[in-house]
C-alpha cells in the first residue's frame, strides 16, 4: 500500500468525529498514561513495603470490589447529575485518593483506600461511554468506540512502560504522577465537554415511564449481553492471571511472559484502526459470533504451547478477538439503551467486567491448582463456544440495520442537546 492510501485510509478513520469526542478521546489517552496503581499495586506492596502476597491480592480484590459497587452508582449519577458532573466527580475523587494512597502505611488504612480509588476510577466508566453515544452519530459510534479503546491501549503501553522506570527510583512517585495525570482529565472535561445530557420533554417524560436500576435488570435481551460480556470478560483476564501461573509451571520466566504479553499491546496499536475500518459497517451478529470463538479458541490453543514463540501466536489470537469484540459490543449495548437511560445501562454492562475481573482470579487459581492449565484452556474454548451460541441465540431478532432503544430517537435527541459549557458542576 502507497503512502498516499495510507494517509488517506487514516484520514477517512478519524475524519467526521465532533471536536467534543477528540476532546472526551484526549482525555482517555492522558488517564492511560498516568495508569500505575494497578499496574504496580501487587510489586508495591510485596517488595516496597515488604508484605504478602495474601496481603497483595487481598488489595487487589477490594481495589475490584470497589470497582463493581461504583459501576452501579457511577451509572445512576450519569443519568440523575449529567455526564460532565459525573465525569469531573470521578476523576477529581480519583486523584486525591490515589495521592493518599501513596502516603499510606498501615495495612487496614491501605486496603481502605485502595477500594475507594477503586470506587472512584470506575465511577467514571458509564459516563464516558455514554457521552461517547450522546455526541456522536449512530453510524460513527463503532470507530469512535475503537479510537477511545486504541488510546486506552497506546496509553497503558506507554505507561507500563515508563513507570516501570519510575518505581525502580520512587512508587510514590508514580502515585502522585498518577493523580496529577487524573486531575489534568478533570480539568479538560470541565473546561473542554460540555453536558451532553439529552433533555427530555415534557411529552417525552408522559410517555416514558422512569428508567430506574429495576428497568435495566428486566430488560431481557441488554441483560443477556451482560452475561455474554461476562463470559468474554471472563476469557480475557486469563491472559493477566491464568497465563502467567500457566506459563510459570511450565518453567518460563517473568520476562517470558512479559515478553509474550507485550504482542497483545503491540497488536492492538498497530492494527486497531485498521481493523475497525474493515468490520464498522459489518453485520454486528457475526462480528460477535467470531470474535466469541476467536477468544475461546484462541486461549484454548494455549494447551499446545511449549515456546514463547508460540504462546505469542496463541495471544496474537484472542487479541484479534478483543480488537473486533470490544468496539462491537459497546455499540450494542448503547443500540440497547434508552437514550435517557444510558448511565444506568451501561453501568450494569460496566459491572460485568469489573465481576469477571474478580472471578477471573479464583477461577483460574482453583483450575490450575485442581485439574491442571490443561483443563482452564480446555474451559476457555467451551466458554468461547457457549458465549457465540448466546450471541447468535440473543441477535436473532435484531436486524443489523433496525434502529433499537438507543438509536430511535438519536437524531431527535441530538437536536435538544443539554450545552452547558460554561455551567457550574
Amino acid at each position: 500500500m502507497s503512502v498516499d492510501r495510507l494517509r488517506r485510509a487514516a484520514r477517512e478513520s478519524v475524519s467526521g468525529l465532533p471536536r467534543e469526542f477528540w476532546w472526551l478521546w484526549t482525555s482517555t489517552l492522558i488517564n492511560r498514561l498516568g495508569a500505575f496503581v494497578a499496574t504496580f499495586m501487587a510489586l508495591y506492596l510485596t517488595l516496597d513495603r515488604g508484605y504478602s502476597a495474601s496481603y497483595a491480592g487481598l488489595v487487589a480484590s477490594l481495589h475490584g470490589l470497589g470497582g463493581v459497587v461504583s459501576s452501579i452508582g457511577g451509572g445512576i449519577m450519569t443519568d440523575r447529575l449529567g455526564r460532565r458532573p459525573t465525569l469531573v466527580i470521578a476523576q477529581t475523587s480519583t486523584a486525591f485518593s490515589v495521592a493518599l494512597l501513596g502516603f499510606m502505611t498501615d495495612p487496614v488504612a491501605i486496603a481502605g483506600v485502595a477500594f475507594l480509588v477503586g470506587m472512584a476510577s470506575n465511577a467514571s466508566r458509564p459516563a464516558v461511554q455514554a457521552m461517547m453515544a450522546d455526541i456522536v452519530k449512530p453510524e460513527d459510534r463503532v470507530r469512535a468506540f475503537s479510537l477511545n479503546y486504541w488510546a486506552i491501549n497506546l496509553g497503558f503501553a506507554v505507561s507500563s512502560t515508563t513507570a516501570g522506570f519510575i518505581a525502580q527510583y520512587s512508587y510514590l512517585a508514580g502515585f502522585l504522577g498518577e493523580a496529577t495525570l487524573t486531575l489534568v482529565c478533570a480539568i479538560v472535561v470541565f473546561l473542554k465537554l460540555p453536558e451532553s445530557r439529552p433533555v427530555r420533554t415534557a411529552v417525552e417524560k408522559a410517555a416514558e415511564p422512569p428508567i430506574g436500576i429495576g428497568t435495566v435488570l428486566r430488560d431481557g435481551r441488554f441483560m443477556g449481553v451482560v452475561g455474554l460480556s461476562f463470559l468474554i470478560s471472563l476469557i480475557f483476564q486469563q491472559g493477566y492471571v491464568g497465563l502467567p501461573v500457566a506459563m510459570g509451571t511450565d518453567g518460563f520466566s517473568s520476562a517470558d511472559f512479559g515478553l509474550a504479553i507485550a504482542v497483545n499491546g503491540v497488536l492492538i496499536v498497530a492494527v486497531q484502526i485498521p481493523i475497525t475500518r474493515f468490520i464498522q459497517h459489518r453485520d454486528p451478529r457475526r462480528l460477535l459470533i467470531v470474535s466469541a470463538l476467536l477468544a475461546g479458541y484462541g486461549f484454548g490453543l494455549t494447551a499446545f504451547a511449549g515456546s514463547v514463540a508460540v504462546y505469542a501466536l496463541t495471544i496474537c489470537v484472542w487479541t484479534l478477538a478483543e480488537i473486533v469484540n470490544a468496539p462491537t459490543q459497546t455499540g450494542l449495548v448503547v443500540r440497547l439503551s434508552p437514550v435517557h437511560g444510558r448511565g444506568r445501562y451501561q453501568g450494569v454492562y460496566t459491572m460485568s467486567w469489573s465481576v469477571a475481573a474478580l472471578v477471573a482470579p479464583l477461577m483460574s487459581g482453583y483450575v490450575i491448582d485442581h485439574f491442571g492449565g490443561q483443563w482452564l484452556w480446555a474451559a476457555c474454548a467451551v466458554l468461547g463456544t457457549a458465549a457465540a451460541l448466546g450471541y447468535w441465540l440473543l441477535m436473532r431478532g435484531l436486524s443489523p440495520d433496525q434502529p433499537s432503544a438507543g438509536e430511535q430517537n438519536a437524531d431527535t435527541a441530538a437536536g435538544r442537546v443539554e450545552v452547558r459549557a460554561d455551567s457550574a458542576v
